[in-house]
């Protein structure tokens, strides 16, 4: 997978992440539920997360390119296995977000 495609998923990931965190508000607002901010917190923080693995893989890879001598490159193969593993995590759960969101809107009222 192309850096492209997977700033494209990640960017895809944190507009749900915000949309969830909008319509949480906007719904604990009208009838004070709590479950609601929580999950939308939760996506939050894990999104943060995969972001933040991704930039120290790149971080650590750049710096073993440069020839840093306290970067191995077994912490750089195992920060991008990390990154890779988190990336296609969060990718699953937005993939099953959207199912469950088009599953609700296809339900009759």
């Amino acid at each position: 997978m192309t850096v492209t495609a997977m700033n494209s998923a990640l960017q895809q990931l944190q507009a749900l992440a915000a949309q969830a965190a909008d319509s949480a508000e906007v719904q604990s607002q009208s009838n004070g539920a709590a479950t609601a901010g929580t999950f939308s917190a939760a996506l939050k923080a894990s999104l943060d997360k995969i972001s933040d693995n991704q930039q120290k893989a790149a971080g650590e890879s750049k710096a073993f390119e440069l020839g840093a001598p306290n970067v191995s490159l077994n912490d750089v193969m195992i920060d991008g296995a990390k990154a890779n593993i988190g990336f296609q995590f969060g990718l699953q759960v937005r993939n099953k977000l959207v199912s469950a969101y088009n599953d609700i809107m296809q339900m009759s009222v």
